[in-house]
């Protein structure tokens, strides 16, 4: 007899959310065990899911100060979780059958290039290699920077620890930190006057938020000579933001109290520079966010919901989103039908694709504001910025994150989850299958502005 069930098929975006839950909830059970808190009380399985949720997707809000709450296991725990969801749970899969000789077949080359947004599967084993080679160099480096300044202050091992897990949450754009013991949930605010430590941790959270298409294409520029149109774009895009976010910072905070007065000229810089390049999906801070003036938070949560850029550890609607629409709306104000940028055209469909992710992304961010704002009773601003900051998958908060109810947690989770792996990818993860047109409609324009 025929039977009416259907196969499931294992399309590349659900291959991605299904590794992406399975990693969630071993790390949920793995944080909840006893053994992973430091009084031996076992976590709560809601804190544990949102934790677990947090680190995966290299986010960094939490619900419990990560020092004080987590014995050595549970943060050594949270930091594989950070490592694995920087990579990719199928870049990191891949790497391991890499190293014991398996074949990696078309449908795994299919998951690597949904996981790193490439449009073609040539290259996908070879750019892996390079990009683990790139967390290597990158993670190692920051360590052994970290470590001189680690170690005078906690010695020898917890220097050593203290280094690796900044380093690797750093570059992977976690927003994890160990610093709990000056004060509950103080990030990297001691180290504000600390210019060597800003800057290193600055460095590599800029690094891992470029892409990882990007620093191949730049390590290899010497001996290719040549830049494609994504590199080009990102690059822009940075330098943009990068002035925008530490220049506003510096123009607005200059004199106020609570964050950037009263340090020397060069540390006000600095300062300035880290808050205004953190908020690109970092999570990490060295100011006291609930000092700054409204200003700035605004300024933050617009940094935050673009934030870095595409196939890298970041989140955010992507750099690139954010200036081909820019470059779009440019091209419609000079009566143009084609976008051109480096004498290039970019075709409509990308254009289309940056709007769907942009409308998405907002429509997730007001949706879920307007339910904490009812669920939490807190003010707009603080529901709005802890919003952007899970769907961008970046970390900061004006501190809302330990007082959420229970549902605003799992609201928070959500947003987590679907601002790591993009709307668009989880909307093709529940399609059944994409909808190609055999014919077009009669064409009419409505009135637009």
């Amino acid at each position: 007899m025929a039977t009416n069930k259907r196969r499931i098929r294992w399309t590349p975006p659900r291959v991605l959310v299904v590794s992406f839950i399975i990693t969630i909830v071993t790390g949920t059970l793995l944080l909840s065990l006893p053994i992973a808190t430091e009084g031996k009380e076992p976590l709560s399985l809601l804190d544990a899911l949102f934790t677990a949720t947090s680190a995966v997707c290299v986010t960094g809000l939490v619900v419990q100060d990560t020092a004080r709450t987590f014995s050595t296991f549970g943060e050594v725990v949270i930091l594989v979780l950070i490592q694995v969801g920087g990579l990719g749970v199928t870049g990191f899969a891949t790497f391991f059958a890499l190293l014991v000789g398996m074949k990696v077949g078309v449908k795994e080359r299919l998951v690597l290039s949904e996981t790193f947004n490439l449009e073609q599967l040539g290259g996908v084993v070879e750019l892996l290699k390079s990009i683990l080679l790139i967390f290597v160099i990158f993670e190692g480096a920051g360590t052994l920077i970290l470590a001189t300044r680690f170690i005078p202050i906690w010695g020898w091992g917890k220097g050593w620890y203290y280094a690796v897990f900044h380093s690797i949450s750093a570059f992977n754009n976690g927003g994890f930190d160990l610093n709990g013991e000056f004060g509950k949930f103080s990030s990297l605010t001691p180290y504000v006057e600390d210019p060597v430590i800003s800057l290193t941790v600055a460095a590599l959270f800029i690094a891992g938020g470029l892409g990882f298409i990007v620093v191949v294409e730049l390590l290899q520029y010497r001996w290719t000579q040549r830049l494609s149109l994504h590199t080009k774009l990102v690059l822009l895009a940075n330098v943009l933001l990068i002035f925008l976010g530490a220049g506003g910072i510096l123009l607005i905070e200059w004199g106020n109290p609570d964050t950037l007065a009263g340090h020397s000229f060069g540390n006000t810089l600095v300062a300035a520079f880290f808050q205004g390049v953190t908020p690109r999906s970092s999570g990490l801070t060295t100011l006291e966010l609930d000092g700054l003036y409204p200003a700035s938070k605004f300024l933050i949560i617009l940094l935050m919901f673009i934030g870095a850029s595409p196939g890298s550890t970041g989140g955010g609607i992507k750099t690139t989103t954010f200036i081909t629409i820019l470059l779009a709306v440019w091209s419609m104000m000079r009566g143009r039908e084609d976008v051109i940028t480096f004498r290039r055209r970019v075709p409509h469909s990308q254009v289309y694709r940056a709007l769907t992710v942009t409308v998405l992304t907002m429509g997730l961010v007001v949706v879920v504001t307007m339910v904490l704002t009812i669920t939490e009773s807190s003010d707009v601003m603080i529901v709005l910025f802890e919003t952007v900051s899970a769907a961008a998958t970046v970390g900061l908060s004006l501190g809302i994150t330990p007082e959420l109810s229970s549902l605003g947690k799992v609201l928070i989770i959500i947003t987590m989850f679907l601002g790591r792996l993009g709307p668009m990818t989880v909307a093709f993860a529940i399609a059944r299958k994409t909808l190609r047109e055999r014919y077009r409609h009669p064409e009419e324009k409505p009135l637009i502005g």
